[in-house]
């Protein structure tokens, strides 16, 4: 445990920080896990839960919270899976 009292600030400030991110990592991997089951099962809010899910990414990126490049991968990853449902659904 730290003595310095400012030390002891910054461990206060980095476990707050760290349960902020941890909670927008876990709504990302939530969005993005409902987007994917509403495009699999065709359902009709589906467009508004990838639309979301899209969105989730880049508000993770502009905190700060994943970098901007791992956004960019997850939202490719997400578009090819929802982009091959449609296809399965509609063939």
């Amino acid at each position: 445990m730290a003595n310095i009292k400012s030390q002891k600030k910054r461990n206060l400030q980095n476990a707050r920080r760290h349960e902020r991110n941890k909670a927008v990592r876990s709504q990302l991997k939530t969005r993005i896990k409902n987007a994917d089951r509403a495009a699999v099962d065709g359902a009709d809010d589906a467009d508004d839960s990838v639309r979301r899910a899209v969105k989730a990414p880049d508000m993770a990126a502009a905190k700060g919270i994943i970098h901007k490049n791992q956004a960019a991968n997850r939202k490719s990853k997400l578009m090819k899976r929802v982009a091959k449902a449609r296809a399965t659904a509609s063939s």
